[in-house]
C-alpha cells in the first residue's frame, strides 16, 4: 500500500538525516576499524535506505533520490562545519542554501505520474 504524499514526505526527509548520520559515522569510523562508529554507520544507512525506498512507493524515483542526497549532503555539511572538522566558509553556506532550496524546489513540483505509475519524463 502506497503512503499518503505527506507521509512519504516526512519519511523521505526522516531518511535524508539518517543519511547525514551515516555519513558522519562513516568519516569517524576510521575506515570501519572503530566499533561505534562503524555500528551507527551500518545501522543509519540500512535505516535511511529503507526510509527511501518507502518512499519512492509515492514519490517519484528522480525526485525522491535528488531531495534524498540534496539534504542529506547539505546537513552533512553543515555538521562537519558546525562541529569544526571543515572550515566554515560563507560561500559553503550559500551553496548549501541553493541544494536545499532546490530540493524544496523539487517537492513543490506536481507527481507527474502516469496512468501506470511510472514516472514522468518532464518534470
Amino acid at each position: 500500500m502506497l503512503a499518503k504524499p505527506a507521509t512519504a514526505w516526512v519519511i523521505l526527509l526522516a531518511s535524508a538525516v539518517l543519511e547525514a548520520v551515516w555519513a558522519t559515522a562513516l568519516g569517524q569510523s576510521d575506515g570501519l576499524t572503530r566499533p561505534l562508529p562503524t555500528l551507527v554507520f551500518a545501522v543509519t544507512a540500512a535505516l535511511s535506505l529503507q526510509g527511501l525506498g518507502m518512499a519512492v512507493k509515492t514519490i517519484p524515483l528522480g525526485t525522491a533520490y535528488a531531495v534524498w542526497v540534496g539534504i542529506g549532503a547539505a546537513l552533512t555539511v553543515g555538521w562537519a562545519m558546525a562541529t569544526g572538522v571543515e572550515p566554515f566558509s560563507l560561500l559553503k553556506v550559500l551553496f548549501i542554501a541553493g541544494i536545499v532550496g532546490c530540493a524544496a524546489g523539487l517537492k513543490m513540483l506536481p507527481a507527474g505520474r502516469s496512468s501506470t505509475g511510472a514516472e514522468s519524463p518532464h518534470l
